[in-house]
């Protein structure tokens, strides 16, 4: 589900983020515990989505999406932008710009575009070239990934017209690695997860393995690796993710789907009843049309099952 593997990642991320230890165990250390939550990369995430779809103001949107949720862990910048009376960009390079940017690398149909409007999401805060460059180096890996193109592409297509280092592994990184809240140093090294990893889950893994800003390292890397994973992220791993949510930002979530329902069609099942499937290119119009949207629908019950018992006790309630 587009921008779904931001959301996974912020969440699987934020425990790590002022409390990693020293040495944790990433390849097998539980993702989702109670210590999880969504923070302001996700919110600000489905804030891009919902203006995005909408064709409306990025900074409105961001604030009427962002203010009913002022403990998220927004910056102090970003704090005063979200709740001031005359919001402005502050020259921000801080990784902010590329957190929210995926439902863009998602939403449009040509690299140029998509480039475009990675630079209008960021101006609004980040007008920094740093801040514009970080949000259009990960819109345009997410674009390339969605479009099949190969890792090796991803790395020099980056490497050529944004000017990251991607030539390094992970252990070196994870070596000397601090907390760092810019752009410059954050998209290199979400993007180096990507490349290094093998599926989803080890992409996720490698980004919180590294440290630092773990939620928005993993949010990054977690955009990414499900364009190039596509159809491969479990439903059970995704209704998890759904049941964080509260019912306004489940909403932003289930409009997304309703407007892009043709990127939900699994072509073809493997057998093991997590509904992954093997081909990983967009299915035709045809073939939409006959599969008559399976996992479109598991997905909207799931969306849908929460509020619907929520209505049913409140019911009860007011019955008693």
């Amino acid at each position: 589900m587009a921008v779904i593997g931001a959301i996974l990642g912020d969440i699987a991320g934020s425990q790590f983020e002022f409390n990693r230890p020293e040495n944790l165990d990433y390849k097998h250390c539980e993702l989702f515990t109670n210590r999880c939550s969504y923070t302001d990369d996700m919110i600000m995430t489905l804030a891009v989505k919902k203006a995005i779809l909408a064709d409306a103001d990025f900074t409105k949107t961001m604030r009427e999406v962002g203010q009913p949720y002022p403990y998220s862990g927004y910056g102090g910048r970003f704090y005063e932008w979200m709740y001031g009376e005359n919001p402005k960009p502050y020259n921000s390079f801080g990784n902010g710009s590329a957190m929210r940017v995926s439902p863009v690398g998602w939403y449009f149909d040509s690299l140029e575009e998509t480039i475009n409007v990675a630079e209008e999401t960021a101006v609004v805060t980040h007008n920094h070239p740093e801040g514009i460059k970080g949000a259009q180096a990960t819109a345009s890996a997410i674009y390339l990934a969605r479009k099949g193109k190969s890792k090796e592409y991803i790395r020099s297509f980056i490497t050529d017209n944004f000017g990251y280092d991607l030539n390094r592994c992970c252990d070196d990184i994870r070596c000397d690695y601090k907390f760092d809240e810019s752009c410059q140093g954050t998209v290199p090294e979400a993007l180096i997860a990507f490349l290094e990893s093998r599926s989803f889950e080890d992409a996720i893994r490698l980004a919180v393995s590294l440290g630092g800003d773990s939620d928005t390292l993993a949010c990054i890397t977690g955009g990414i690796a499900e364009a190039f994973y596509r159809y491969r992220i479990p439903y059970g791993i995704r209704s998890k993710v759904l049941s964080l949510l509260d019912d306004d930002l489940r909403r932003i979530v289930k409009e997304f789907i309703d407007a892009r329902r043709e990127w939900f069609i699994h072509p073809r099942w493997e057998e093991d009843g997590e509904s992954i499937s093997i081909v990983v290119s967009e299915p035709s119009k045809e073939e939409v049309e006959k599969l008559k949207t399976e996992s479109v629908r598991l997905i909207l019950n799931s969306l849908n099952s929460e509020t619907d018992e929520k209505k049913v006790s409140s019911q009860k309630l007011a019955h008693n």
